[in-house]
């Protein structure tokens, strides 16, 4: 078989001063971290969408690069996208991808084809799973961009709209379970409105609760053992959508009895949309128990909408692997790069600088947050700066020994409150942050 890539071979881990561009400086599979190789903390993730599908175009203007991996034929097509991401994915050392169901196969004349045509993907795909050692993370169902999900799908006003989806994503579930995959996500594309005057929320809310229901049940009874994911986003593309953040999401998932089941699949760039940080986001998943996946790249601070970047800031690479290791490393989930090469970064050889970017951004990020873990200042201060609930009235609030009596009495007899122990130490806390990034 001949290569896509010939001009580029496996890109090596040179070390920091390394000034070779298709190298990695900072990820190195092998290097242990926190006590496991960074290949397992990591768990990168190649996006089939952006990376084997997207070719630049945007709301202005036509694709800019080729990704028609010389096919013709959207059936030879959907096949050398296979032999052409395993072979990028081989030369990154990349062990797993995440997909789209009409990423992998288009929609053909009706659901019974699309299904078929789709069974030839999966099947081709599984064999070079078999061949490589590369795994599924996870899949999921692209009920947004054909017209008939223009108002939703699991919670569009049309009863035939949402059938369709059911079934679209009981396909979808079926073949992430035939690829291994041990996640699957809700992505809720058009799962919103823009006006209440023609929308019934508290049926469409319903109705969604009702679609995942009856998937997790599917899911389950076909032998998947996985997590599902729903995915927070704001304003994308409705100006109210029902996924807004991780709190909105989890508010959601206890009403309908869905916390058991579901985790989140946090994207930085959806965090920054919904005027969140990164990490806060990662932490609201991480408190509530909800932590399970993530999609990594960054947005533009100066622009309003999900550009998709590769990650590049490190400062947010190292907060977020900080709660990743908080919360124990992942488990079924990990480092998906939903991200693209910028429309002018359009030669074959960018969609390697821009994963390389990315992942050594990430590694230089994890050993960031190992040595602030190690360092144990910035823990130190937090525990600090609460200590007041580890002893006396503190702790017995916390223990339930102290009834709303108890708290006034004791409120009388302290007298005045002076809080001269708990200053926020803002400034000096990133200082410490910074001499921990750049004293490595």
């Amino acid at each position: 078989m001949s290569e896509f890539f010939p001009n580029i071979g496996k890109i090596p881990y040179e070390g920091k001063n390394s000034t070779n561009p298709l190298s990695f400086k900072y990820y190195n599979p092998d290097e242990v971290v926190n006590g496991k190789t960074m290949r397992e903390q990591l768990k990168f993730a190649l996006s089939w969408w952006h990376t084997m599908g997207g070719d630049g175009t945007d709301m202005f203007g036509c694709g800019t690069t080729d990704k028609t991996w010389g096919k013709t034929s959207p059936e030879e097509r959907a096949i050398a996208k296979c032999d052409a991401a395993f072979e990028i994915m081989d030369k990154l050392s990349i062990d797993y991808y995440c997909f789209h169901d009409r990423d992998l196969s288009p929609e053909y004349g009706s659901l019974a084809e699309s299904n078929a045509k789709f069974d030839v993907v999966t099947d081709y795909l599984k064999e070079k799973q078999a061949a490589t050692g590369k795994k599924l993370l996870w899949g999921t169902a692209k009920c947004f961009d054909h017209p008939r999900y223009m108002h939703g799908a699991g919670t569009s006003p049309s009863a035939d709209v949402y059938c369709y989806a059911v079934a679209q994503i009981k396909k979808a579930v079926e073949a992430t379970v035939k690829l291994g995959g041990n996640g699957y996500v809700f992505w809720g594309g058009r799962e919103g409105y823009e006006t209440l005057l023609n929308t019934n929320m508290s049926l469409e809310l319903d109705n969604m609760a009702r679609l995942m229901h009856m998937i997790v049940d599917y899911a389950r009874s076909i032998g998947f053992k996985g997590d599902f994911y729903i995915e927070p986003k704001p304003k994308e593309p409705t100006k109210h959508q029902y996924d807004f953040d991780t709190a909105t999401v989890i508010g959601f998932l206890r009403k309908y009895g869905l916390d058991k089941d579901f985790k989140m699949n946090i994207e930085a760039n959806h965090a920054t949309l919904a005027m969140h940080t990164f990490q806060h986001e990662l932490r609201v998943a991480r408190d509530n128990g909800v932590f399970g996946s993530i999609d990594a790249n960054q947005g533009d601070t100066l622009l309003g909408w999900d550009t998709d970047q590769f990650p590049t800031n490190v400062y947010d690479c190292a907060l977020c692997m900080y709660e990743v290791l908080k919360a124990g490393g992942f488990t079924n989930g990990g480092l998906n790069f939903d991200a693209k090469a910028r429309r002018g970064s359009f030669t074959p050889e960018d969609i390697f600088h821009s994963y390389i970017a990315g992942m050594d951004s990430f590694a230089l990020g994890l050993k960031i947050a190992d040595k602030m873990i190690s360092d144990g200042r910035i823990d130190s201060f937090v525990a600090d700066r609460y200590s007041s609930w580890t002893t006396g009235i503190g702790a017995d609030i916390i223990a339930g020994k102290a009834d709303i009596a108890a708290i006034e009495k004791y409120a009388l007899e302290k007298g005045e409150v002076v809080d001269s122990l708990s200053s926020g130490r803002q400034e000096m806390l990133e200082a410490i942050l910074n001499n921990i990034m750049f004293s490595l």
